[in-house]
């Protein structure tokens, strides 16, 4: 039996003298500068192209504005901010000149963002609109070392291009030439479930190993046939910050950069992406979209047995079972009347989504694979530059988060996932201690519970910080729980805990799935649900308190439920 996992192929090399800027100059090189880039939302339905050259201009003149404006090799400078297009500029201004980059998402509060801005003394702070400058200037007089606060909407970018004249080719070619692979290119700020957050320290190296090794896990969809990816997810999160850096480092590869998620769907629809990265939240408003314009009469019902053949379509296919003549008739003319109309609200280019950030139901991962648009579920935490393991087109095994990416090891220590390889962090910033305790040798403790089968495919089944220790002794995974109950549509959120020395339940349910149903009793068929998991549950693992939500549950900027 393996006691250490890898995945085989071709290995992972970052000279000592790249960055994540090498990553664009690189591509310039390779296919010059009048490639398409970029696009920006500029009116509704309408994007504006940007050139690779153009990128790189604009990078190199936000650059110049920041040296003129005092930042030096290791300064820490913060950006406040929706994803936008300034954003990925100043990202590679930042890493060509060797600031350190300290986002902070745009959601959290003024105080939050105060620690950060303390704890890694910000020299620097960038917001985008007034409300979140106003935010970080209620805080200034609290923070020593922030000396300047921009402002986006404000022309923070025609500021730093006029203070940049002052800086000559010289300088800035000297600057980039400092920087090297083992530098500290970002601290992020981890949005755990529970407790305060770490500053993860992340160097250039481990950023531009894992674009390589997720260039080569996932080339089809990030490199081939001229690939879109409509990026929306905050960039402060470093899911969405890997897969920019990987459209960018691509010969053909375009970001179309989303603002905000209001108009998400008619967005997508103008953009025209051959790939969407989200977390679960997202498909799984795509999918109850689809529900709703199908209506209660006879639509809602076909809708509803399309939904259902696509998840057993899938479900053959990972089986390796072939369908009969029947099905495949059946599978035909629910193309025809569904699922063509669902994957086309997507965009007509439309060719994969990728899931992470959170778990995802099983059956709505199938749902999508079974009407022809796959679903690439992968595995990942900030610690790791973010990505571990992921699933392929051609390797896709459901409810698993597929095998390890190239630059990766694993091994599973007391039920326990550790990682080592080239994107794993430096360690928690200002916590000796804590990094201490969650690196061992290079392998990183994940904290996160699962397995590895015998194809080599990662499962995990909860976090060991999570675990419920009961009385008698026994250790329960409540996200083994939630998973089992979120296969019901009835449920849509559900956070599962012990209090007072038994497990509870607390759920959101879907009300206007109660309503399409015509669920009048929503506690009892809840009930009834857990009543039925009970059954089949050793007594230690069941259910007995059961609390019904009438609203979502508080989030985590990547949109996880906070625990405590």
């Amino acid at each position: 039996m393996l006691t250490e996992y890898t995945t085989p192929g071709a290995s992972v090399e970052v000279r000592d003298d790249e960055s994540i800027y090498s990553l664009l100059t690189e591509r310039i090189k390779r296919t010059g500068e009048d490639t398409v880039i970029a696009e920006r939302k500029t009116a509704p339905g309408q994007w504006t192209k940007v050139t690779t050259g153009e990128f790189h201009k604009n990078v190199l003149s936000a650059a110049k504005g920041l040296i003129a404006f005092g930042i030096g090799k290791g300064d820490a400078v913060t950006l406040f901010s929706t994803t936008r297009y300034e954003w990925g500029v100043l990202d590679f201004a930042l890493a060509a000149i060797g600031a350190v980059n300290v986002p902070i998402y745009d959601t959290d509060s003024a105080a939050q963002a105060e620690r950060i801005l303390n704890d890694s003394n910000v020299k620097l702070a960038i917001a985008d609109d007034r409300e979140r400058f106003d935010r970080l200037d209620s805080v200034i007089g609290r923070c020593p070392s922030l000396k300047h606060i921009l402002m986006l909407d404000a022309n923070a970018m025609g500021a730093l291009e006029g203070l940049g004249v002052t800086v000559s080719d010289e300088e800035l070619d000297e600057r980039i030439a400092s920087v090297r692979a083992d530098d500290l290119a970002t601290i992020v700020y981890t949005s755990g479930s529970t407790g305060a957050p770490k500053g993860a320290e992340l160097s250039h190296r481990n950023f531009v190993s894992i674009t390589r090794a997720g260039s080569l896990a996932l080339h089809e969809m990030i490199l081939e046939d001229h690939p879109r990816l409509l990026l929306f997810l905050p960039l402060a999160h470093c899911f969405a910050r890997f897969i920019q850096y990987a459209s960018i480092a691509s010969d053909d590869g375009v970001v179309g950069y989303l603002p905000d998620t209001k108009t998400l769907l008619p967005d997508v629809r103008s953009f025209e992406p051959t790939y969407l990265l989200g977390v679960p939240r997202v498909f799984e408003k795509v999918y109850n979209a689809a529900s709703r314009k199908a209506g209660m009469g006879w639509k809602g019902r076909l809708f509803l047995k399309a939904a259902e053949s696509a998840r057993d379509w899938s479900r053959m296919q990972q089986a390796g079972e072939k369908p009969t003549m029947k099905q495949t008739a059946e599978h035909l003319s629910y193309e025809a009347s569904v699922y063509h109309t669902v994957r086309g609200a997507l965009g007509p280019r439309i060719r994969y989504v990728a899931c992470g950030g959170a778990p995802l139901d099983v059956s709505l991962a199938h749902f999508f694979n079974g009407i022809g648009l796959p679903m690439i579920q992968g595995y990942g935490m900030t610690e790791c530059s973010p990505v571990i393991s992921t699933n392929l087109e051609w390797e896709n095994k459901k409810g698993s988060v597929g095998k390890l990416l190239p630059n990766c090891e694993a091994k599973v220590v007391d039920e326990e996932i550790w990682v080592r390889g080239s994107s794993v962090m430096q360690g928690y910033y200002k916590m000796p201690e804590r990094t201490a305790e969650t690196l061992e040798d290079g392998w990183l403790k994940t904290g996160d519970l699962g397995y590895v089968d015998e194809d080599n495919f990662v499962y995990i089944t909860g976090r060991r910080k999570n675990l419920i220790i009961l009385a008698n002794g026994e250790n329960v995974s409540p996200e083994e729980l939630e998973n089992e109950l979120s296969r019901s549509e009835l449920v849509k959120e559900i956070l599962v805990r012990e209090k007072d020395k038994i497990i509870e339940a607390e759920v959101f349910p879907d009300y206007e799935y109660a309503k399409k149903k015509h669920i009048k009793d929503i506690r009892g068929t809840l009930q009834e649900l857990i009543d039925g998991f009970n059954k089949d549950m050793p007594v230690y693992k069941r259910i007995y308190s059961l609390i019904v939500r009438e609203t979502e549950f508080e989030k985590t900027p990547s949109k996880k439920i906070k625990r405590f």
